[in-house]
């Protein structure tokens, strides 16, 4: 009897042993598929602030490089922006710009926060070391989750030599946003001669060239025209709108156009 209890004690033991696993598999399992992006209007804008006078940003870049080959079909949309103001430290930047530089200083107001390189703002809300990989995915999937947005944008480019036609349509914006467009160049190399960066060649991606910024307080839809750089050779072009409100810097909704 005294075995036949023993037996029976331990087969209990053994079943409430794989209750127990099949319990903590299967709640692993959800959390795996919760981590899942929800189908939605989650995105996730990536602007760096970068320069090639600063030797702390070619690691930045080579992240976002990385990011965006590994997000392509994904709502995952990356914007290089080269500032000006590393121009008098050896090397002038010949990609950075005063706009580019004006636009990190309207994020400093927005966000309340430093001008630094390299300065990363994902959304238009919130900013960091854009170098921090772990910071970097982790607030990539956390936009990417976000179903709040209720503003779409939607455009078509038309080139005509150098002239880049745009047609867009913003909808349930605020009266309080305005309509972005960045011209970007998607790819480009220097080679280094002073500075900090000396000696080395930098590539960069999504080199942002020109910008055009409109209010959507009146027309919610219409034709702009941005101009394609002279010389620019055989590089290849897109163009990224977002929409994004004039007080708190927050974008609401994003769109590209195919590379062309």
């Amino acid at each position: 009897m005294k075995t036949l209890k023993r037996i029976a004690i331990v087969n209990a033991v053994i079943v409430v042993v794989i209750a127990l696993s099949a319990f903590i598999w299967v709640g692993s399992a959800q959390e795996k598929k919760v981590e899942q992006p929800v189908d939605g209007k989650g995105f996730a804008v990536l602007e760096l602030f970068t320069s090639e006078g600063c030797s702390s940003c070619p690691p930045a870049e080579e992240l976002l490089t990385k990011i965006e080959k590994e997000s392509n079909g994904k709502p995952v949309y990356v914007l290089g922006y080269h500032v000006d103001y590393f121009d008098n430290l050896g090397w002038k930047d010949v990609f950075g710009s005063p706009e580019n530089t004006k636009r990190q200083k309207k994020y400093s107001a927005w966000l309340n926060a430093q001008v630094y390189t390299p300065q990363l703002v994902i959304n238009g809300a919130q900013e960091f070391i854009g170098s921090n990989e772990s910071d970097v995915r982790n607030a990539i999937n956390k936009q990417l989750l976000n179903t709040q947005h209720k503003a779409s944008l939607a455009f078509n480019t038309k080139r005509d030599g150098e002239v880049l036609t745009i047609n867009y349509e913003a909808k349930d914006t605020q009266a309080s946003d305005d309509l972005l467009f960045a011209l970007i160049q998607k790819s480009g190399s220097t080679d280094v001669q002073r500075g900090e960066n000396a000696g080395l060649k930098l590539s960069h991606i999504q080199i942002v060239r020109k910008t055009l910024t409109m209010s959507l307080k009146d027309a919610k839809s219409g034709t702009v025209v941005l101009n394609i750089p002279r010389g620019s050779g055989a590089e290849k072009w897109e163009v990224i709108g977002m929409v994004q409100h004039k007080t708190t810097g927050a974008i609401s909704a994003v769109n590209a156009s195919t590379t062309f």
